[in-house]
């Protein structure tokens, strides 16, 4: 008897024992890099196709599998490739001159590791600004059918892989140049300038007043005017389940500097899963996705003859891209309404302190459960400039949804918590919750405090003040829990991205606390992360918006006593060319074609250093020539400081007068100059600079000039004044990035017009 039942089990063991092995199979894709020309807007444009598409193809595996990625670059540039989100070997992570040396052209590249986890992630290129320009694409990472985990009624839905991104006609490396002058081509594209003549419109004078005062620039929630939005590549989708049935929306966002706001015309949305990691079902009107981060979501069909519009809508909502769920007549969704900046450069205001820093004033911000942009949102705290209703201190409306001002039993955190002002439902990470236990085990505890630092005007974004450039890794050990604080002291949401390891968000969920790989920290929002020290290797842990990371924003994690990396065999050489990002110069220029003369500049400038050169040319009252050059460092967060050595050269033929003082009854040089100087130049309230400096014979120069004051959308004034008794007033009116006309009146070279050409 028990023989015989010993030869049933056997053969039904060695069954179950080959089904297992033949599903652990090695996966294998070949990706083919190449270059392209795209018309996404109307005008053919560069950018980067793999195996001819973009997005990237699909990856998909199961748990259990191999991946086994062949990467063919056939680019005239290096490349990489990053599994966002995936566990992997530290060799396999894809950051070049990090984990390994990028792929050279020519190159055939082996990406092998294995699938220890489910999820949807998506891979994407960490070379340059390749990322921007298509290099990105879904990774779905499938649960075995016996999974003790499998969840049924949502991880046997049909699924529908959606990925998330923006283009950009302007080259991304241009784009990057344009943040760092800190022109504002963007917000005028955006119509969202914000000058002196749309606040007085808007009664919003003082307001406008108050945000130059503290030395703010216009208010806004995303930093690049984007041409197009896509989903899955395209602009319009339509995917068709049948009446009744729900359908899984694996979601990624592969914007460059977008988050989304995901919405659906069929009804509710349900989150059940985020970042690749199961959360127990969450039903809301609407999601913030940010930059880099995936959601998992399900909705139903509810009509068959009806195709109801899932749209993505950019943070700043100057546009969206939607698929439809469905097969039938199209049921849309309002457009989300334009943002109320005036309210928003308001909260500014009360917010920044004189020195920079944010004031949270005694709230205790965490989770995205207070969105201080809240008072710019019509559809939650009401229209701007209404008639009937009183706008309290942060902009709301007292008779606008369910809302009330402090004096109506709301609390001052409730007055950004749009979850306590509106009956639409907005998903925040308190909610998350995961379905199972994730505490880390036991073992030491290494507890890290970093502050989000940065500032707008020079487009630098750090981490407690240092670019990646300037810090040394974080040391770790192996076997030991991190935990992370972060706050954010800066006015940007700053996506913060741990390569190689999930962490948990601590949100009052105990030890159901949700696992995730990305969080995005709001304005003054103090988060608190923890993550079990298990592979070793050098982790990139990076703002993911992509131009932010590229500023310096950034740190590395690097394992005590871990072996050495065989791919990077140069050291010294690979750690340079990792710094060289944050490091790199952009260039400025301009040149004034006018009747009086000519007069324009050109400057160099990274994260801490400046080069520039300006001159004159005079043709009326001075004939002759002045040209000034100056490199200095900028010092502090704000970097409202430079201090500098400069070189100052000038000659004029006419009216040159050895007895003329300046103001200070020094006999003034500015007609037959050539001395060396040694000055700074300070950032003032109102965004004057003051600049003085002492030349080589003694003389001393003390000098206040603005330029780029907003009058209207696209009229510029500025104005300069100093101690040589010199002056200049000007108008600008801007027709494109690169071409303004230009009046003005120089103390010395008199009154005149002509055109500007910048760059």
């Amino acid at each position: 008897m028990k023989l015989s039942l010993i030869k049933f089990i056997l053969p039904v063991l060695l069954f179950l024992l080959a089904q297992d092995v033949f599903a652990q199979k090695t996966v294998t894709y070949h990706l083919y890099v190449r270059d392209t020309i795209v018309n996404f807007t109307g005008k053919q444009k560069h950018a980067i196709a793999v195996n001819g598409q973009i997005p990237m193809p699909t990856l998909t595996f199961t748990q259990g599998d191999t991946a086994v990625i062949y990467v063919h670059n056939e680019l005239k540039e290096s490349t990489s490739l990053h599994w966002h989100g995936v566990f992997l070997p530290n060799q396999e992570d894809g950051v070049p001159y990090l984990t390994q040396m990028p792929i050279e052209p020519g190159e055939v590249y082996t990406y092998r590791f294995p699938i220890i986890q489910h999820g949807t992630h998506w891979y994407h290129s960490h070379s340059e600004l390749q990322e921007q320009i298509g290099m990105y694409g879904s990774m779905i990472l499938k649960k075995r059918d016996n999974d003790p985990i499998f969840r049924k009624g949502i991880d046997d839905l049909p699924t529908v892989p959606l990925i998330l991104s923006e283009w950009t006609d302007y080259k991304p490396h241009n784009v990057e140049r344009m943040l760092h002058i800190a022109t504002d081509w963007f917000a005028m594209r955006k119509d969202a300038v914000q000058s002196y003549g749309e606040a007085i419109k808007a009664g919003h004078f003082k307001t406008k007043l108050g945000n130059e005062w503290k030395r703010m620039l216009a208010m806004d929630v995303s930093d690049v005017y984007y041409d197009k939005f896509l989903v899955n590549g395209n602009a319009d989708r339509i995917f068709s389940p049948k009446e009744g049935n729900r359908v899984r929306l694996r979601i990624s966002n592969a914007g460059a500097s977008t988050n989304f706001w995901l919405r659906y015309a069929g009804g509710k949305i349900t989150v059940v899963a985020n970042d690749g990691n199961d959360v127990e079902p969450v039903e809301v009107d609407r999601v913030l996705i940010a930059v880099s981060e995936t959601y998992d979501v399900v909705v139903s069909i509810p009509d068959n003859k009806i195709a109801y519009e899932f749209m993505a809508t950019s943070e700043d909502r100057i546009g969206s891209s939607s698929v439809y769920i469905g097969d039938g007549v199209r049921q849309l969704i309002s457009p989300l309404p334009r943002l109320k900046y005036f309210e928003g450069m308001k909260m500014m205001n009360d917010m920044m302190k004189m020195n920079g820093d944010l004031d949270d004033m005694g709230m205790n911000m965490s989770l995205n459960q207070m969105d201080m942009n809240v008072v710019m949102y019509p559809e939650i705290t009401g229209p701007a400039n209404k008639k009937k209703g009183k706008m309290d201190h942060a902009g709301m409306d007292g008779d606008s949804n369910r809302g009330h001002d402090m004096h109506g039993g709301h609390s001052m955190e409730d007055q950004y918590n749009s979850n306590k002002l509106s009956d639409i439902v907005t998903l925040n990470y308190a909610m998350l919750r995961s379905p199972e236990n994730t505490s880390l085990p036991e073992g030491p505890v290494r507890e890290l405090r970093f502050e989000l630092t940065g500032n707008m005007n020079r487009y630098v974004w750090s981490l407690d003040n240092q670019v990646l450039s300037e810090a040394d890794k974080i040391l770790i050990k192996k076997g030991e829990n991190v935990r992370i604080i972060m706050f954010n002291n800066s006015m940007m949401r700053h996506p913060m991205h741990l390569h190689g390891h999930d962490f948990r968000v601590l949100n009052g969920q105990g030890v159901n606390a949700p696992l995730k790989n990305i969080i995005d920290i709001m304005p003054m929002e103090t988060d608190t992360l923890e993550f079990h020290a298990n592979v070793y290797g050098d982790w990139f842990f990076h703002c993911h918006i992509l131009y932010h990371m590229m500023s310096g924003m950034g740190k590395v994690f690097t394992y005590d006593n871990q072996p050495k990396n065989p791919l990077i065999k140069k050291s010294s050489y690979a750690r340079r060319k990792l710094f060289s990002d944050d490091r790199a110069f952009h260039f400025m220029a301009e040149n004034d074609f006018a009747t009086n003369g000519n007069d324009g500049m050109f400057m160099l400038q990274n994260t801490r250093w400046s080069i520039g050169t300006e001159w004159r040319l005079g043709y009326n009252d001075m004939h002759g020539y002045e040209t000034e050059t100056h490199i200095g460092r900028y010092i502090g967060r704000m970097q409202w400081l430079m201090v500098f050595a400069g070189f100052d050269w000038r000659y004029r033929k006419e009216g040159i007068d050895s007895h003329e003082e300046n103001l200070f009854g020094q006999t003034n040089s500015k007609d037959d100059r050539a001395q060396f100087t040694l000055g700074f130049a300070y950032t003032l309230p109102m965004l004057v600079e003051f600049q003085t400096e002492v030349f080589q014979n003694g003389n001393v120069r003390i000098q206040l000039m603005r330029e780029d004051i907003p009058i209207t959308k696209r009229i510029r004034m500025g104005f300069m004044v100093n101690s040589d008794v010199e002056y200049m007033a000007e108008l600008r009116y801007i027709f494109n990035p690169y071409v303004a006309l230009r009046t003005h009146y120089d103390s010395d070279m008199g009154f005149g017009v002509g055109l500007n050409i910048g760059y």
